[in-house]
């Protein structure tokens, strides 16, 4: 499947949103690196729990102030969020290309969407020092990315080598 073969449609900005959540993602925006910046997101989310637009905002927020423990709650929210909008078990290990081939338009907006999410968990994963883990997530990527659109493979080329300088005595799975 070609994650870039699809006509665009509706992304996950594009959804509507309460006008009181835009105002408090903008007021985060206009704040950031003040204290009201975290309290204009945490209200958003009280109004839109599910809102992508919200969600990423919120992920964004903790991922720059370096807070990764925190923005992968978020992306944990989201793929649970999004596997359900796309009919998927909320279990992404469970995920398979079956479960995918038959998506198109619209849905396959929102795969790049969870995809991209279970990339960026993986990501934080990494970050966070649990390799493995991490490591997992960006295989099942790439497994569901086989011509890898999202670019999974070259992050695990520069993990797996950061995970040979920090375990040089063991050896790492890369598929």
């Amino acid at each position: 499947m070609d994650l870039l073969d699809f006509e665009v449609g509706e992304l996950y900005y594009d959804e509507p949103i309460k006008p009181a959540a835009e105002a408090a993602i903008q007021q985060a925006a206009d704040h950031y690196g003040q204290e009201q910046a975290e309290l204009a997101l945490l209200r958003a989310y009280f109004l839109e729990p599910e809102h992508p637009l919200v969600l990423v905002a919120l992920y964004r927020y903790f991922y720059y102030e370096h807070r990764l423990a925190e923005a992968l709650e978020v992306s944990e929210r989201v793929l649970r969020l999004t596997a359900r909008r796309l009919g998927f078990s909320a279990d992404w290990c469970s995920l398979g290309v079956a479960d995918i081939s038959g998506l198109n338009g619209a849905s396959l907006t929102l795969l790049r969407f969870y995809l991209l999410a279970l990339k960026g968990a993986g990501y934080l994963e990494l970050r966070l020092g649990r390799l493995d883990a991490g490591m997992v997530r960006l295989q099942k990527v790439v497994a569901l990315d086989d011509r890898d659109r999202l670019g999974t493979k070259a992050l695990i080329e520069v993990a797996l080598a950061a995970i040979k300088d920090t375990r040089p005595h063991q050896a790492v799975q890369s598929e």
